[in-house]
């Protein structure tokens, strides 16, 4: 007897592989791998997460109430055309559930987030990659890529990993040489580590257009990567399937109620700008010195470029064995580079000492 197969293209899905946080043999680790915040949450969000364990027994709201009004009142959207979930993972993957299948195609830019793909693939859609320019999303590579089967664009903005993003009048050229019918996806998950005046997260272009979605997380300023807790913004109709696709209860009371403190915390959320704001030029200061690549980013990681892949893996070696975890590049297309996170002053010392001593060595 053979056992049950699964529909054609889910075995063609690689999965996706976290970064590590733990090295055998090694207690005290500097995790610089899935560009968390260093400083960790806030402590509303811990007090409110901690508060929550006394009605364990009773359902979470649903609807996650509180949490759309507190994100409407935070970021000026209105509240009815946001969607919880448990991640910004969950909302895309059901963004693709919703609008792509067999036949259909999904386009993403060349080194763009690796779940459009799996996501996609899952689905039963093509995942297409349009080239980039100097790291960078094309519009006109994109726009090049798009056909009648093409269902959604997804433009991590900025992206992961490379830390690049456009600017607003490039990101609105993209959404105005789409057709109507195709759902421009805007993943804004780094968008409050960006102090550039030409940037936007997309919330005005989703006001605008009824093809646009805007998502964000709670995994990386705020600090919540362990409650898994995203949202999106969208246009009624999309809000509307959103909503008929997810799980009822989707998003756990403890996780709806840290988030909601730490977007109060406007003091934790400035000082994780200010703290990324002076180590990531020092990360790419440090990194260039050290003669290694270290591409412009305006997120709180910076993509690391090597001479070539095995020197690439060899740094990610030498680190590894001193206790200290980066994220090799490969499954992005980039197997010269890695991925370094923004850390604690000592993490990042520790980090340009090690990677010194090993690029000295003969």
């Amino acid at each position: 007897m053979s056992p049950p197969k699964p529909r054609p293209g889910v075995l063609d899905v690689a999965a996706y592989v976290g970064g590590l946080h733990s090295v055998e043999g090694v207690s005290d680790v500097i995790v610089l791998a899935s560009n968390e915040t260093p400083i960790g949450p806030s402590e509303h969000a811990i007090r409110a997460y901690q508060s929550a364990s006394r009605a364990l027994h009773r359902y979470p709201d649903g609807h996650a109430t509180e949490l759309r009004a507190t994100l409407s009142r935070h970021f000026g959207c209105d509240p009815d055309r946001i969607v919880c979930g448990a991640g910004s993972d969950e909302v895309i993957q059901l963004l693709i559930r919703a609008y792509a299948g067999p036949g259909d195609e999904v386009l993403y830019s060349r080194h763009g987030f690796s779940i459009y793909r799996i996501f996609a693939r899952g689905a039963g859609a093509t995942p297409v990659a349009a080239p980039e320019k100097v790291l960078t999303a094309d519009v006109d590579a994109l726009l090049a890529k798009v056909t009648d089967r093409t269902r959604l664009v997804f433009l991590a903005n900025p992206n992961n990993p490379t830390g690049s993003y456009l600017p607003t009048d490039e990101l609105q050229r993209l959404r105005d040489g789409m057709p109507e019918h195709v759902l421009l996806v805007i993943d804004a998950a780094y968008a409050e580590y960006v102090n550039r005046n030409d940037y936007t997260p997309g919330i005005e272009m989703v006001d605008r257009h009824d093809n646009v979605v805007m998502t964000r997380t709670f995994s990386k300023i705020y600090g919540l990567a362990a409650l898994r807790l995203g949202w999106a913004y969208c246009p009624a109709a999309v809000a509307d399937v959103l909503n008929r696709l997810r799980g009822p209860f989707n998003v756990n009371e403890p996780a709806q109620l840290a988030g909601i403190a730490a977007l109060e915390d406007t003091r934790h959320i400035q000082a994780s700008q200010e703290h990324n704001a002076k180590w990531l030029p020092w990360l790419t200061t440090a990194l260039g010195s050290l003669g290694v690549t270290a591409h412009p980013s305006v997120g709180n990681f910076v993509l690391a470029q090597f001479a070539d892949a095995r020197s690439a893996e060899a740094a990610y070696k030498f680190l590894l064995s001193r206790g200290i975890i980066t994220r090799l590049m490969g499954s992005y297309d980039l197997p010269d580079c890695l991925r370094i996170s923004v850390g604690l002053e000592h993490e990042m010392r520790a980090l340009a000492d090690a990677l010194g001593e090993h690029l000295d060595r003969p």
